[in-house]
């Protein structure tokens, strides 16, 4: 269902049906997930513009998120009646609890809706999120400082090392973003 174009850097979604005629379930092509401060104003922006004008039918949240908050339904629901989520890793992905309970939902509806995900290694290393090292181990310890819920912060550390093993692409540090390549 996914192809990437390694010469031009785009993510290309090709189906047998066209993907404006979505079936019933799913009310969007593509959920993205990412911490915006990081990549709000530049490479998922791009990305969501570029999925955008090829028609695919793409859900970005586009409020603030806010530090300590649960996350919102109307985001939960998003999730659910998406058919693939792009989840795009960046630096500061982890320090966002927001962030990973997206991505505690969006692997769920990977399991019972067969959703399909693609992780973004965004300038880090698909292995320091499968690891937790480095930024995500810092921010990983703050969020257990911060929650004091062992239970919680190790769902997040699974459901890290999980997505981090998936089949997606990688763009590394000093690439420019237009070589997005398959990882």
């Amino acid at each position: 269902m996914t192809s990437s174009n390694a010469s031009s850097g785009v993510l290309s979604f090709t189906s047998s049906s066209n993907s404006s005629s979505l079936s019933s379930q799913w009310s969007y092509d593509v959920f993205l997930s990412f911490q915006g401060e990081n990549t709000r104003n530049n490479f998922t922006g791009h990305l969501y513009r570029a999925l955008h004008q090829n028609g695919i039918n793409t859900y970005i949240d586009n409020e603030e998120l806010r530090r300590g908050e649960k996350i919102s339904p109307t985001l939960l629901k998003a999730i659910e009646e998406s058919k693939i989520s792009i989840v795009v890793f960046s630096e500061n992905y982890a320090s966002s609890a927001w962030c990973l309970d997206e991505l505690i939902k969006i692997l769920e509806c990977k399991g019972s809706k067969q959703q399909k995900v693609l992780p973004v290694f965004y300038k880090v290393e698909p292995s320091t999120v499968r690891h937790q090292i480095n930024s995500f181990k810092e921010a990983l310890a703050k969020h257990e400082e911060n929650f004091k819920d062992d239970a919680k912060v190790q769902r997040w550390k699974t459901a890290l090392k999980q997505a981090a093993d998936l089949s997606g692409f990688h763009l590394k540090i000093n690439e420019e973003q237009s070589k997005l390549k398959a990882y």
